[in-house]
């Protein structure tokens, strides 16, 4: 975990910054000024002959300048060439070749001219050359004889092209050249070998170029190799063996240097350039090469080895690089050195470029050119593009060597001065002009911006202006008098205020006021400070096993005025957000680690003014990489060492290596383990067995899991040697009666020893001792004929190869084939022991009937009936075992109450012998099985109902059925009662003592035994219980609490509307005139009129109810009068209406058709409550 600093580029971007505050102002674009160059070609232009030529010249001025063009120092005239165009508003320069022409005629020295009423300015000399890429001159190539372990060079000479291509070995067939500290390129191309081995002549050498423009490789006729060797034999394991050269007969000798030729040579290189020194040795064996600096150390910081350290390369020369530099090459044979003088040289080099001068009427300023080089740069200045000595007279300029100093300049004296700076290794051009202006002070940014920046920053608030003279600048804060300078800020030439640390009370209104001779400007810019950004808890290093899931916290403080986001980085680069991993606002987690996760997480809390970084490390523990690049090595009969380089441990240390060996003999293409080394070693010596052709792999294995194997080594043939074992696990056995088939584990390949494995395979009778038989077998199998029957049989089996034979074997015996016994058992008795058991005693057969190995005496028994009428019973076969020679046993598991019949036999490997005579014995009556189909029903709150049915096996005669059963309530239980029934009962009612509670039966079936197996069963739970356990349910529902919530809410608006209804009036005695009054005990009549008072609370039948509880009229076009005779309404003194109306009869028909209370939502609502 870490909190990451700024980027270095950060802090060069603010230097740079700070170094162009003090920079030239520039003049805004609207006022007269002379030419610059904007945009020109570089010095040495090379260009591909394939495209059109351009060279580019770009300047600025007002008036907008005009431009021309010199060609070796000749004006080159535009317009008397078709093919040459110049761009609109440009200087650039366009040669177009696609109506023909050849490039190559416009090679050359181009100058550019920017020139308007004030001046003109000059591009730099731009030489134009136009990129070649020659063809390989054809050559037929002898092949190169040499002695093996002699040097050699295989030179390239590339054709000469521009710019120089690019060059590289390879084979005639593309294979690319594999290099290394004996065989290497060197920078000039030719391929050094430093000392031939007999492999190198496997292949041919060819040169390629590669020219950089044309995209074109040119590859030169191939060198062929002719080695003369003294072991003519390219034996692949002397390869590896320690001391290679020896075993080959190649004499060591001293290292010699190659290239460069000598003990010393020197180099000059210039300053700012690529230094690269190189050292080729040849000996036996081959040299390394060290590199050291007389009188001090190479420069670490620029200093790298290359071409396996035959190479030094020094970035950005600079002067102190100079001196001696010396190569060592060295080998166990002796060394030798070679001495390299190092000498720096410069071409120019700014140290003081000329700046634009702008100057008001009657100013002084001065033009300075410095530079230096080695040798020191010679310095000519210029005005308008000719030199200073033939421009005309000017009494206000005065040149004094790298300086001209102007004096009371005038307008007149406006121009553009160049100043070149040469020597014999380059040259600097820069152009400075000279602008006279009367110009009063002016803003040049917008006005009022808003700046924010963050606390204990450094910032700068920026205020371009410009006048002639250069104008005063001052910045004040919040409109107070004092200056702001020093202290916390510094104001800087081109405007500009630094605040070296902001605080909060540096916010505020900072207005910059640009004063000169002829009037001021001034403009305001309002500065707000935020909080910074940091991250208060950051993520934290991890270490974490492949599989599992991690999480990296990051949880930031802001600003709340900013916006923050926040990203992650991935070893400094973006991390992609996969399928596996889930950023939140707060953290980012990975699922199911894996070793690509492995690296650095960095927290990116960003805002748009700042940001901060929070690093943390995840180490991810996975399987180790494949050890590579085995050796074998101290090769000998029986053992070979055996080397290998560790791949990585991937962060879990390794703790055991595993080799394994592949022989392609009798197995090909399966590995087997041969033997395992602990993790610190990478050497081991293995014991081998002869005549096998081995090839090793090495598998690392550490706590997360093993490494895929490494590739094979090279393969190792040991000789071979007679067996040293013979087969084992041999047994002899009889697959039918008068054979014997012996069998044995075959040998592996590193028991084989030698070639052809066979075994001699012996055999005679054991009784008899008659001489041995014998036969050569190349299986795992031999099968002895006409055998007698089981006898036992002494066997031998002896591995054997082309080289001999293996030990004196051990005997075993064996058997031949058996056949079927020829006795059965005699004096078969049977005792009952109880109603499921019997006891079995026999006289065993004698050891000569059995004719194979006796392995069990067996019953055989079966149910013939039971006892019972017309009960069926299952004659299936059953058997009993007793193995081994035994003479009584037990059977169990019977039916009690039946009859039974038994057969016993002798059984050996072939099978049963003959059965023997049937016995027949009866089980006594036993306690039955458990009532069948027990139920318990409830047909009301007074009564229970029993019903089952005969148990499925009686075992025996029923007598009856015993019934036990106890009331209970919760925890409460009564007094247990008990009932017996007939044997033909199968039913029963109990009379509940109450009803509530629950009652408990437990019934069996008897014999004169006893009681069998019983079975119990429970009453249903009475119907009110259920009914309040589903009320409770029903009550605790959620849609059931608001159902009864939203009727309750309907009820209280009728009732609300009720006590309205009853505030505005009294009673409204409403029926059809009849010669009777009505009563209040006959509210209604056949005829359908009816009384309504606000007791009844009852609406007009036909009618509705309006939600505000009024009763409206079916039909609008009715009135009363319509109901009543003549319209002799009356009224009370409080309103109420008292009168008396008939229903015309085609009204009520009408009416009764179209409503009725049911539509009425009231009474709706009454029907529900």
């Amino acid at each position: 975990m870490a909190r990451q600093q700024p980027p270095p580029w950060v802090h060069a971007a603010f230097l740079l910054c700070l170094l162009s505050l003090g920079g030239a102002i520039e003049i805004p674009m609207d006022l007269t000024q002379p030419p610059t160059i904007t945009k020109q070609s570089v010095k040495d232009h090379i260009v591909d002959p394939r495209d059109n030529i351009l060279i580019e010249c770009e300047a600025k001025g007002n008036p907008a300048p005009s431009f021309h063009w010199t060609r070796n120092s000749r004006f080159f005239n535009i317009a008397k060439d078709p093919r040459v165009s110049m761009r609109r508003r440009s200087g650039t320069l366009v040669i177009d070749f696609r109506s023909g022409g050849r490039p190559e005629e416009y090679e050359g020295e181009y100058q550019c001219f920017a020139r308007n009423k004030f001046g003109t300015a000059l591009s730099n000399r731009i030489r134009l050359q136009v990129s070649k890429s020659p063809l390989w001159p054809k050559e037929n190539l002898d092949p190169v004889v040499v002695q093996e372990g002699a040097p050699l060079t295989l030179q390239c000479n590339p054709p000469p092209g521009l710019p120089s291509p690019v060059i590289f070995w390879m084979s005639s067939s593309m294979e690319p050249i594999t290099q290394d500290k004996r065989v290497s390129q060197g920078h000039n191309g030719d391929l050094y070998f430093s000392n031939v081995m007999l492999q190198d002549m496997q292949t041919d050498y060819s040169c390629n170029a590669r020219f950089h423009f044309t995209h074109t490789i040119q590859q030169k006729n191939p060198f062929t190799l002719k080695v003369l060797t003294n072991h003519p034999y390219n034996d692949s394991s002397l390869r590896n063996h320690p001391d290679m050269y020896s075993a080959r007969g190649v004499a060591e000798r001293t290292p010699s240097f190659m290239y460069p030729q000598g003990t010393a040579s020197s180099q000059m290189v210039l300053r700012g350039m690529d230094l690269l020194l190189e050292c080729i040795a040849s000996g036996v064996p081959t040299p390394d090469i060290a590199w050291y600096k007389k009188g001090g150390d190479l420069p670490s910081d620029k200093a790298k080895f290359e071409n396996f350290n035959k190479a030094l390369r020094i970035t950005n020369v600079s002067e102190e690089d100079s001196g001696e530099y010396f190569c060592l090459a060295s080998n166990k044979m002796g060394s030798t050195r070679h001495t390299i003088s190092v000498r720096v040289k410069a071409a120019p080099y700014w140290l003081d470029e000329p700046k634009n001068l702008i100057l008001a009427p009657g100013e002084d300023g001065r033009l300075v050119c410095r530079a230096n080089g080695n040798p020191k740069p010679t310095v000519q200045w210029m005005v308008n593009g000719e030199p200073l000595q033939s421009a005309p007279p000017n009494p206000n300029r005065e040149v004094a060597g790298d300086t001209i100093i102007f004096r009371d300049t005038q307008i007149s004296s406006r121009a553009v001065y160049q100043c070149n700076t040469s020597n014999e290794h380059g040259y600097l051009l820069a152009n400075a002009f000279v602008s006279v202006l009367d110009v009063p002070p002016r803003m040049l940014s917008p006005r009022n911006q808003l700046i924010r920046v963050i606390l204990y920053n450094r910032t700068r608030l920026d205020c371009p202006f410009f006048g002639s003279p250069i104008p005063t600048l001052r910045w004040f804060k919040n409109g107070q008098g004092s200056n702001l300078d020093g202290g916390n800020y510094h104001v800087y030439e081109n405007g500009s205020l630094e605040i070296k640390m902001i605080r909060k009370e540096d916010q505020g209104i900072y207005t910059c006021v640009a004063t000169n001779i002829l009037g001021k400007a001034e403009n305001q810019v309002r500065l707000e400070v935020k909080d910074p950004t940091r991250i208060y808890r950051m993520p934290e290093d991890q270490v974490a096993k492949r599989g599992t899931t991690v999480q990296l916290e990051c949880r930031v403080k802001h600003d709340p005025s900013l916006k923050l986001s926040i990203s992650w980085l991935k070893d400094d680069g973006p991390l992609y957000i996969s399928n596996r991993m889930k950023k939140e606002e707060d953290s980012l987690t990975i699922f199911g680690v894996a070793e690509r996760d492995q690296g650095s997480y960095t927290c990116v809390a960003s805002t748009e003014l700042d940001q901060d970084l929070a690093k943390a490390y995840l180490t991810v523990l996975g399987r180790p990489d494949r050890p590579r690049d085995l050796e074998l090595t101290d090769l000998a009969e029986r053992s070979v060492r055996l080397t290998w380089i560790p791949g990585d441990d991937n962060n879990s240390p390794i703790t055991d290596y595993v080799v394994q060996f592949e022989e392609d003999q009798f197995q090909p293409g399966v590995w087997h383990d041969h033997s395992k080394f602990p993790g610190s070693v990478n050497s081991a010596i293995l014991q081998l067995s002869p005549y096998v052709n081995y090839q090793f792999r090495v598998i690392a294995v550490n706590e997360v899991g093993s490494s895929h194997p490494s590739l094979p080594s090279e393969r190792y043939r040991t000789s071979g040697a007679p067996p040293e074992s013979n087969p084992s696990d041999v047994k002899g056995e009889g697959t039918r009666k008068n054979n014997m088939e012996i069998t044995w584990t075959p040998m592996n390949a590193t028991s084989a020893f030698g070639p052809n494995l066979r075994y001699i395979v012996k055999w005679r009778r054991r009784e008899t001792r008659d001489t041995w038989n014998n036969a050569t077998v190349w299986g795992s199998r031999y099968v002895v004929g006409q055998t007698p029957v089981y006898v036992p049989y002494e066997i031998r089996v002896q591995a054997e190869n082309d080289f001999g034979k293996g030990p004196e074997p051990e005997t075993v015996i064996g058997y031949s084939g058996e056949d079927y016994p020829r006795a059965a058992p005699t004096e078969v008795k049977v005792r009952v022991l109880n109603s499921t058991a019997i006891s079995l005693q026999w006289n065993r057969v004698y050891s000569d009937t059995v004719q194979g190995q006796l392995r069990e005496y067996r019953a055989y028994y079966w149910r013939e009936s039971s006892l019972l009428k017309n009960l069926w019973v299952s004659q299936k076969r059953q058997q009993a075992s007793f193995p081994g020679d035994r003479p009584r046993g037990v059977v169990s598991r019977l039916f009690p109450y039946s009859n039974y019949k038994l057969e016993m036999v002798v059984v050996n490997g072939r099978g049963d012998g003959p059965r023997s005579e049937t016995k027949e014995f009866t089980t006594p009556e036993g306690v039955p099985s458990a009532p069948r189909r027990f139920r318990v029903r409830q047909p009301n709150l007074q009564t229970i109902n029993l019903e089952w049915d005969h148990p499925e096996h009686p075992n025996g005669i029923l007598i009856g059925y015993t019934l036990k059963y106890v009331a209970f309530n919760g925890t409460k239980v009564g007094k247990q009662m008990a009932e017996t029934f007939s044997p033909n009962q199968t039913k029963f009612t109990v009379q509940r003592a109450d009803p509530v509670s629950r009652y408990r039966f437990t019934l069996s079936a008897r014999t004169q035994v006893g009681s069998g197996e019983a079975v119990t069963e429970e009453s249903p739970a009475p119907p009110n219980e259920a009914y309040t356990n589903n009320q409770a349910d029903i009550a605790t529902q959620g849609w059931f609490i608001g159902l009864m919530c939203a009727i309750a809410l309907l009820v209280l608006i009728l009732l609300i509307v009720c006590f309205i209804k009853r505030s505005r009036g009294g009673k409204y005695p409403v029926r059809e005139k009849k010669d009777v009054p009505l009563g209040p005990e006959d509210p209604k009549e056949e005829d359908g009129s009816f009384d309504y008072s606000d007791e009844d609370n009852k609406p007009l039948q036909g009618s509705q109810t309006s939600l505000d509880g009024t009763i409206k009229q079916q039909e609008s076009d009715d009135s009363l009068v319509d109901y009543g005779e003549g319209g002799e309404g009356q009224f009370n003194e409080d309103g109420s209406f008292i009168g008396q109306y008939t229903v015309k009869k085609d009204k009520e028909e009408t009416e009764g058709n179209e409503s009725s209370e049911a539509t009425s939502p009231v009474n709706a609502i009454y029907s529900l409550a």
